[in-house]
């Protein structure tokens, strides 16, 4: 294993499971702070001094990425939302558009919620976005829990065995996932500028009336 430099040994040794709480936990609610490098130095100071228990380790990040995300959830639902609602207009967010985002994640909200766990940007956003698009919460919990741990066990479980080769795959893998992600936000909104109309009116029939103000979780 590469030595971690001494005061960052003493910093994991020190606060290793809080710090890579706080970190993933406020990253997963919408903060962008470095909660995957937080978790793979730790697990490589686990592989390299045995100091910390790996499986420890990774079930805190992982239920960490959980909390973190349900707030963000909730934030995007009672925060994110009414904004919408209220203000979206102003910026071409009508109510039909509002209803074809929440139709949308509707059919395909897991995959951002699941997938959206190992790209960088949207680490921070997902749950955020799958709440201000009314996702239900239940099926959110699934994705959400689902991807948390899988994410937590890959990186954990992988810094911890494969030692720095894990942090050098790390960033180039970061930045290929991110790059895949801007490829297909592009082509995702050139297909429904083209589809816009017909995918409105499937919006309507899935989820006609207003849209909804007061749903809760």
């Amino acid at each position: 294993m590469a030595a971690l430099p001494p005061g960052v040994h003493h910093a994991i040794g020190k606060f290793g499971y809080g710090a890579v709480a706080a970190a993933v936990g406020i990253e997963s609610a919408g903060v962008p702070v470095p909660g995957e490098t937080a978790l793979i130095g730790a697990a490589l100071y686990a592989g390299s001094t045995h100091e910390l228990n790996i499986v420890l380790l990774v079930a805190v990040a992982a239920a960490a990425a959980i909390v973190g995300d349900n707030l963000g959830f909730w934030l995007g639902r009672e925060i994110g939302f009414r904004a919408l609602a209220r203000y979206g207009s102003y910026v071409g967010m009508t109510p039909p558009r509002i209803k074809l985002g929440q139709y949308l994640f509707r059919l395909h909200g897991g995959k951002v919620v699941f997938f959206g766990r190992f790209i960088a940007v949207l680490r921070a956003l997902a749950a955020f976005l799958a709440g201000a698009n009314r996702m239900d919460w239940p099926r959110f919990l699934v994705f959400n829990a689902a991807g948390a741990v899988v994410w937590a066990s890959v990186y954990g479980f992988g810094a911890f065995f494969l030692g720095d080769v894990i942090k050098r795959m790390a960033g180039p893998v970061g930045i290929g996932l991110g790059a895949a992600a801007l490829v297909l936000i592009f082509a995702g909104a050139v297909f429904l500028k083209r589809n816009e109309q017909r995918l409105e009116a499937e919006a309507e029939q899935a989820l006609p009336g207003p849209i909804n103000h007061t749903s809760g979780m």
